[in-house]
Parts: C-alpha cells; sequence; structure tokens
C-alpha cells in the first residue's frame, strides 16, 4: 500500500528514476523491477498506460504484483501464490496505521470474496478498492488480493 501512496501522492519520489522510489517503499530486495507481468495482474484496460511493474516477495512462491503509470494517476495491486495471503491482508486494513492514512467508505461481499472502497485522509481525491477472499483458507488457484488506486482530477 505504501508503493501506491507514494507514487501517487510523491511523484517527486520517482521523476528522475525508480531507485529512489523503491527505498521509499522500503521494502529492500523484496522489492524488484520486472519487463512485464502475467495478464492477471494487470490492471483494467484504461489504466495500462506507460506502466512500470513490481514484484514484491511475501515467501519464496507468494507474494504481489504492483503496477503504476507514469502517465496516469493510479496504482494496482495483485496478490497470490501458494500462501493464504486473506490474513496478512486483514491485518494491513485493521492496523491503526492504515486507519489513520485510510478511511471507509464502502464495503461488500459476494460469494467468497469482500470489496472495500477507501479514501485517503490526507488527499481525498485518492481513493482505493481492495477486493481479497471474505475468509482466511479459502482456494489458493486465484488472484487472492485485487487494489486499485486512482486519483479524481479535476
Amino acid at each position: 500500500m505504501k508503493g501506491c501512496e507514494t507514487w501517487i501522492l510523491d511523484p517527486a519520489s520517482w521523476a528522475d528514476g525508480t531507485e529512489p522510489f523503491t527505498q521509499a517503499v522500503g521494502l529492500g530486495a523484496k522489492m524488484g523491477l520486472v519487463e512485464r507481468v502475467d495478464v492477471a495482474n494487470l490492471p483494467p484496460p484504461q489504466l495500462r498506460r506507460a506502466n512500470h511493474f513490481w514484484r514484491i516477495n511475501a515467501t519464496e512462491s507468494a507474494g504481489y504484483i504492483l503496477v503504476v503509470s507514469d502517465q496516469l494517476p493510479m496504482c494496482h495491486i495483485t496478490g497470490g501464490g501458494n500462501a493464504d495471503l486473506q490474513p496478512a491482508v486483514e491485518a494491513v486494513l485493521a492496523s491503526p496505521a492504515f486507519g489513520s492514512r485510510w478511511e471507509r467508505l464502502s464495503h461488500s461481499v459476494k460469494g467468497e470474496m469482500a470489496s472495500t472502497t477507501f479514501r485517503n485522509r490526507e488527499e481525498p481525491a485518492l481513493t482505493i478498492q481492495i477486493s481479497r477472499p471474505a475468509m482466511e483458507g479459502g482456494r489458493l488457484d486465484r488472484v487472492q488480493l485485487i487494489a486499485t488506486a486512482t486519483f479524481k482530477t479535476k
């Protein structure tokens, strides 16, 4: 999540190259720039412009993909692998640090998936929708996290 906030709210962190951005996110060697990602990790078609991709390792065989654009104020995160990421996602969403930065706007559950929309407290034009399994212990053969943040310009 910090990657999304940093990319969108602090363009100076990447204006002269991606290394300062990577350092600002603070994940060290767990975060690496990659040339391309699977189609399942791409944002919606309207956000597929001037994209950059990072792989973020959670475990050796599970992790996240962060997709950003240097032309659109957006970021997109997907997560999956052979580990159940649902408890970690819920822990982040319930954390005081997340709650101090994000205000919950809506929440819904459809089938096995939960979706919640948040608005950034510092910059209300920034919203993020986070979809993930509603319960831990679910299927691991699907994307376990989809989060899309956009900044609405006037």
